[in-house]
């Protein structure tokens, strides 16, 4: 792409990490990806929140260790530092590595309590890993909404913020989204406006039909191709 001269940035919804750390990642995968060409959806989620929310003590679901220096308000650890949730003046939703069903029971009933806002950093419901799907935030978080009747705002893809993010770092121009997601790269991007090419052979369809999870969806890519 450099080659030929072509910009472009990595989306990711890993709201555990900010760019900086996401970027340092691709580097051990042996990626040639530069300082600037990655927006986390944490940096998009704190960005705005920023500016929204400055006065918020915030309690953050999170990933054991996650540290929150880099955010522009006061955030604690919900799971470590907070022994009355009903004291947390809004949710930050990172990462469900901690999560289950107990733990959304408790905040269900605090929410009931005392509704909040909730915030998202990574919207994804499920993720394919070795050992099958994972359960993600945005599941929790619309099992939240349908519960208690609070709405949370979402960060990250497929949520308009993130490809704006994306786009500023692009400047503008002909934009193609390429993902192998259709309920975030292909939607996100359809949503903004871009093409988008869904890679096939990777990810949640590798060794499955696509087509009839397009149908299924309504969700319809402009390219499809099986590898990068």
């Amino acid at each position: 792409l450099r080659a030929m001269g072509k910009r472009f940035c990595i989306l990711t919804n890993a709201a555990s990490y900010t760019s900086a750390v996401a970027l340092a990642k691709y580097h051990k995968l042996g990626l040639d990806v530069r300082e600037g060409e990655v927006v986390s959806s944490r940096d998009v989620l704190f960005a705005h929140l920023g500016q929204t929310e400055p006065g918020l003590r915030w309690a953050a679901i999170c990933a054991a260790g996650d540290r929150f220096d880099d955010a522009p308000f006061p955030v604690l650890d919900l799971a470590d530092e907070m022994a009355d949730w009903d004291a947390a003046e809004g949710f930050l939703f990172l990462s469900s590595a901690r999560w289950d069903a107990a733990l959304q029971e408790q905040l269900v009933a605090s929410l009931r309590r005392r509704p909040r806002p909730v915030a998202v950093g990574n919207p994804d419901l499920v993720a394919p890993r070795e050992g099958g799907l994972t359960i993600e935030p945005g599941y929790w978080a619309h099992d939240l909404q349908d519960r208690t009747g609070s709405v949370p705002a979402f960060f990250g893809k497929p949520f308009r913020e993130a490809f704006l993010a994306g786009t500023q770092k692009l400047g503008g121009g002909r934009i193609a989204m390429v993902g192998d997601t259709l309920h975030t790269d292909i939607l996100g991007g359809n949503a903004g406006g871009f093409d988008t090419i869904l890679v096939t052979q990777h990810g949640l369809y590798a060794g499955r039909q696509i087509a009839e999870f397009i149908a299924d969806s309504g969700i319809n890519p402009t390219w499809q191709i099986p590898s990068l």
